[in-house]
């Protein structure tokens, strides 16, 4: 933004913006990388706000406030001209907001949080409700089509006598997604349906993997407008929650991949056989909210302030979890060490480890590795 000759103007942008932000009173920024994101100081949205602290710009997306610097964030913020915000960041006006502008502003601000967060609570319900619409529609007979899937994964009948009761069938289910603010079902066909079960052992999410309808049943190919798009999706509310896959009576040991058939790989593969097997859903979930360290991209130390977070069941005195090696590793090593910090914390007693399965691959590749070896079919 280019202003009038001043030579204010070079001390202005020479002050600090978090020191701007400080004096102008802006609530309730918290730290996000290079970042501060919070309540816009305008509108009051939350999380909608946001100060880029390299480079100063600053924007909000719902009101039109945005700008590139201090002296226009406070030209903005409280509403002055380019004279009034130079005297005001340089001059010997007092540096500071009426303090019933400031009462009005955090009365707006809270006023935006609660609404905010209603309707998240209420959207939260709702997809709580679908998700167990769609289970209850979903069929746990004639899972042929889930069984020629898993064994185009490698892990067939032979290896999985019994099929989860985990997992059901919807044989023809809608692939929907909201594009360009439109519910838009992309694809219909044949969805392998898990059920997420929350810590009181509650179904509030179900995992849906949608299958090729014709041999060998691979995972859907789903695309919208020339877009491709994941065979998989999450309706629900899966925080802290897991597929439980496999819970025998009396166990100590819970073993936990990411997916479906990381899980089901280490399953069958019986490395313990007293064991309970749960897929975690996603590396967020195992791992719950990261505390943010400076000077580190990954901390790997539990935020426990989150109390949503995945943790396991008193039962459980030893946790594992699978390491997949084909995610970036430094990032899915500090997750897993979260987690499992998480629920050491919660657990007394509990023993953590991570298995990897090695670079680059899934447990589920090592098991196909083996399979093709076992074949013949080896490429070494």
């Amino acid at each position: 933004m280019s202003y009038p000759e001043d030579p204010r103007v070079m001390d202005a942008k020479a002050i600090p913006m978090k020191e701007v932000v400080f004096r102008l009173g802006i609530a309730r920024l918290v730290p996000a990388g290079t970042e501060m994101i919070g309540p816009c100081p305008l509108c009051g949205g939350k999380d909608r706000f946001g100060i880029n602290l390299r480079s100063n710009l600053f924007q909000c997306r719902k009101c039109d406030i945005a700008g590139g610097d201090q002296i226009a964030l406070v030209m903005q913020v409280q509403n002055m001209s380019f004279p009034e915000a130079l005297t005001w960041l340089c001059g010997d006006a007092p540096a500071t907001i009426d303090p019933e502008e400031m009462q009005r502003r955090r009365e707006k601000a809270a006023a935006a949080d609660a609404k905010q967060a209603e309707g998240q609570a209420r959207y939260r319900r709702y997809a709580i409700n679908d998700a167990k619409r769609i289970w209850q529609r979903a069929s746990a007979r004639e899972c042929n089509i889930v069984r020629a899937y898993l064994a185009a994964r490698g892990i067939s009948a032979a290896m999985l006598p019994d099929l989860p009761r985990a997992l059901r069938l919807l044989p023809d289910h809608p692939y929907v997604k909201k594009v360009d603010g439109q519910l838009v079902t992309c694809h219909r066909g044949p969805c392998m349906v898990a059920a997420v079960q929350a810590s009181d052992g509650m179904l509030e999410a179900v995992h849906q993997t949608w299958i090729s309808a014709t041999p060998p049943h691979g995972k859907a190919e789903i695309s919208q407008d020339g877009t491709s798009m994941p065979a998989k999706l999450v309706r629900g509310s899966k925080k802290g929650g897991a597929i439980r896959l496999h819970t025998p009576r009396g166990v100590g040991t819970l073993i936990m991949g990411e997916g479906i058939e990381t899980t089901l790989t280490a399953m069958v593969a019986a490395p313990f056989p007293d064991a309970a097997y749960w897929a975690g859903v996603d590396l967020g979930n195992m791992a719950g909210r990261m505390q943010k360290i400076a000077g580190t991209r990954h901390s790997g130390l539990p935020d426990m302030a989150d109390d949503a977070a995945f943790v396991p069941p008193p039962w459980v005195r030893r946790l594992i979890f699978i390491q997949d090696g084909d995610s970036a590793a430094a990032s899915t090593r500090a997750k897993l060490e979260c987690g499992l910090r998480r629920a050491m914390a919660c657990v007394p007693g509990l023993k953590g480890q991570i298995v990897h399965a090695g670079d680059g691959v899934d447990l589920n590749d090592v098991l196909n590795a083996t399979k093709e070896t076992d074949n013949g079919n080896s490429q070494d």
